[in-house]
């Protein structure tokens, strides 16, 4: 799930409120570790959009 959940995040990182949606709905379905690793990943590879990840996980936890 988590490489599943890495390819949709590319595949919408063209859109900020839309990667916002696929990010929440992603944390909703992995396990504790995976979200770790996510969230690692996506300062990592969307720097841009650091915002929205805090803001996601923030809301999440």
């Amino acid at each position: 799930m988590f490489e599943y959940t890495k390819q949709i995040l590319t595949k919408v990182s063209f859109d900020k409120h839309l990667f916002r949606k696929e990010l929440i709905k992603a944390l909703q379905l992995l396990k504790r570790d995976e979200r770790r690793m996510l969230k690692i990943w996506c300062f990592a590879t969307f720097a841009a959009y650091s915002d929205v990840v805090i803001e996601s996980f923030r809301k999440f936890s």
